[in-house]
């Protein structure tokens, strides 16, 4: 599915829509509203994978714009000169534009969480794995095939959460990820296992900046405890 369609079914859920970032369609005036009110917004594309695509955009302190994608970043003297340069880039297909969520960071790389959730052999939603990705220093995603760096969540939450709140953290990532998976299954009964790429601002609040129906459960692989991995590929094989 395409996220402007997972977007709106998400924002139909009373207790989802408030972590959700407001999501429009890639447009002049959507761009120019967007940076007014945010002065940092992804240009991400509808359809696609692995953080392939996604433009970083700013307003810059002394006037003009920036904006960066890969490891390239580009600057603009006012915002038609911006859309110009955005538009050669996005072509002919169709993206979206997202409130930019100042990432919470680990050794000053911004850093968000993969909450894995799976229908279990049962027929339960489970939230089954958690796994921290860590942005590459040079690039703005932090997909692990553009050069995250996986790593154990309680590592990552336990450089600024201690004992109670961590946990609590944990605990909440789980039961965010079950509730979004009822509500989307709910509508679409086919998929079997999504996968919640949540990402923290300085108040911990838990901003869902994707949702995708066909996760990559090797990432949980590339942790040294296996066990994590070993039942999200058995709840995966259970349910083909």
């Amino acid at each position: 599915m395409s996220k402007w369609i997972k977007t709106k079914l998400l924002m139909a859920h009373d207790d989802v829509r408030p972590v959700i970032p407001d999501t429009r369609k890639f447009s002049k005036s959507a761009l120019k509203s967007m940076l007014g009110a945010y002065g940092m917004v992804y240009v991400k594309p509808d359809v696609g994978t692995f953080g392939k695509g996604v433009i970083r955009v700013e307003k810059r302190g002394a006037g003009g714009y920036s904006h960066q994608l890969g490891t390239k970043a580009f600057i603009s003297r006012d915002i038609d000169t911006l859309y110009g340069s955005l538009a050669k880039l996005t072509g002919s297909k169709s993206y979206l534009i997202q409130k930019g969520i100042h990432l919470v960071k680990f050794n000053r790389r911004r850093f968000d969480i993969r909450v894995m959730v799976q229908l279990s052999p049962q027929g339960v939603w489970e939230t089954t794995g958690l796994i921290g990705r860590v942005a590459h220093p040079g690039k703005i995603v932090t997909n692990y095939h553009s050069g995250g760096k996986p790593m154990d969540v309680k590592r990552l939450l336990g450089a600024h959460l201690h004992g109670k709140q961590m946990n609590r953290t944990i605990e909440k990532l789980e039961q965010l990820g079950v509730k979004v998976a009822r509500h989307m299954h709910a509508k679409y009964p086919g998929f079997r296992q999504l996968g919640l790429d949540i990402g923290f601002d300085h108040t911990w609040t838990p901003w869902i900046l994707e949702v995708n129906t066909n996760p990559d459960p090797y990432i949980f692989n590339q942790l040294s405890d296996k066990r994590m991995y070993r039942k999200v590929m058995r709840y995966r094989r259970a349910a083909q």
